[in-house]
């Protein structure tokens, strides 16, 4: 399948491939791929949902780098000294940041209190009222959302700057991409159609009552920023000479650090990032409706690919490999 044929499958699909918006690739450091559907353009951006869970981890490593951050061990208390923790609550005291980056963070009650946090004015604080438990620390993966706010939080806290700021400064500009904006409103409306809006929005971040953005969802990006973010990954945190993360960083955040089970395809598990296979030098941050940055090292190949509300998308990664890899062109 050649790029055109690819163009008019995506756009005459009705199954799971009817929402993409845009598919953009770089291989050896020159864009090889650009595409868009339903309306989109190149530079037009969308919620990418939990893509964004995978650029806050990136964003922990720049705080580590620059030593904001002392190391993943450190204790997550250690950065709100003015929380009062509940009576009767120990928990809390051991969770360290790398049990957010893994997913293996306690936390109280069988669900995420959606509807507490995101009427409150602090979505950072309140979520802290769920981290803990009667448990201890399991070291049991559990995909929390609202729980990677903490980290959000961690990053303003130990930065003494807004999260947006820092990853303007730090990340987007420095990778030659749009500054992002607040999105600052947060009525019920506005969160549904936040996340269900199908036309293009700003190069915008949602944010709480406070100011601090989202942290494990919210981020829009275009298909084309995701491709960049994955090459400087694919390129050990370099991006046309100028170092953006830490080598080590980059190691770490993409090593193995959990097997997940059938729910999440078996894959590997770093920092907020998905290694798909045990044999393959394959690594994506992977958001609801099939948004996704793909990061083939083998190829030397990334991947940037968004896409409309949908529920229960889950093959991505193989879509990739079997559709749009082989439409690049050759050399």
């Amino acid at each position: 399948m050649n790029k055109e044929q690819l163009h008019t499958y995506i756009e005459q699909n009705t199954g799971n491939e009817s929402n993409v918006c845009q598919i953009y690739a770089i291989k050896d450091g020159e864009t090889v791929y650009d595409d868009c559907w339903r309306g989109f353009q190149t530079f037009d951006a969308m919620n990418v949902n939990s893509v964004t869970k995978g650029i806050v981890a990136l964003l922990a490593g720049i705080a580590l780098d620059k030593g904001c951050i002392k190391s993943v061990d450190q204790k997550v208390m250690e950065f709100f000294p003015d929380y009062s923790v509940k009576r009767g609550e120990k928990t809390i005291y051991d969770v360290t940041i790398r049990h957010l980056l893994t997913m293996t963070a306690p936390y109280k009650g069988k669900s995420e209190p959606w509807k507490k946090v995101c009427t409150s004015d602090d979505w950072t604080l309140t979520i802290l009222d769920f981290l803990g438990g009667k448990s201890g620390i399991t070291g049991e993966f559990r995909y929390a959302t609202l729980g990677i706010q903490i980290l959000g939080g961690i990053i303003e806290r130990a930065s003494k700057e807004k999260c947006i700021d820092f990853a303007n400064r730090y990340l987007f500009e420095p990778l030659g991409l749009p500054r992002r904006i607040l999105h600052g409103g947060s009525s019920k409306e506005d969160q549904f159609n936040y996340l269900m809006n199908k036309n293009p929005r700003k190069y915008e971040w949602f944010a709480d009552p406070n100011g601090t953005v989202t942290s494990g969802w919210g981020l829009c990006m275009s298909a084309r920023d995701m491709a960049v973010i994955g090459d400087m990954v694919l390129s050990g945190g370099e991006y046309n000479g100028k170092r953006i993360v830490s080598e080590e960083y980059i190691k770490d955040m993409l090593t193995p650090h959990l097997k997940l089970g059938e729910r999440f395809g078996n894959m590997n598990y770093g920092y907020l990032w998905y290694k798909p296979y045990d044999d393959k030098e394959v690594y994506a941050a992977i958001g609801d409706a099939g948004n996704i940055i793909y990061v083939n090292k083998e190829l030397n190949v990334s991947v940037g690919m968004t896409g409309t509300f949908k529920p229960r998308i889950f093959d991505r990664v193989d879509f990739i490999e079997q559709k749009v890899l082989p439409a690049i062109p050759e050399k």
